[in-house]
């Protein structure tokens, strides 16, 4: 799992799912003002102890750092302006926006490991 943070010139959201490293395809339109329209309406409706994040790794266990679409985590979290990830017992929402190049990742294989890091909802 370190390795995701230290290795050099990785491209900008690589996930660590099961051990491998996953590259993101080009985000399309859709997909970025989904993103947006979702973190404008949870940080309006979201009470102070809570903050709304986009893209950011999530720490489930040493095989697997996905970086869901949206997070909602505790505000105590939130540590550093520097900081990169969190760790799965802080994250209590985390959203994917279904791409194409990613649908069974997105439906099945997130949700299913967001669940056994017991984060609470999806």
């Amino acid at each position: 799992m370190d390795d995701l943070f230290t290795l050099p010139d990785l491209p900008p959201h690589t996930e660590l799912i099961d051990g491998s490293l996953v590259f993101a395809s080009p985000q399309r339109i859709f997909h970025s003002r989904m993103i947006d329209l979702l973190v404008n309406g949870l940080r309006r409706t979201t009470p102070q102890d809570l903050k709304v994040l986009r893209e950011m790794t999530v720490v489930l266990d040493q095989r697997n750092g996905p970086e869901p679409d949206v997070s909602v985590v505790r505000a105590d979290a939130v540590t550093s302006l520097d900081q990169t990830r969190f760790q799965a017992e802080e994250v209590l929402l985390a959203i994917e926006v279904v791409s194409p190049d990613s649908e069974a990742r997105d439906r099945n294989t997130k949700p299913s490991k967001y669940a056994a890091a017991g984060i609470p909802y999806f």
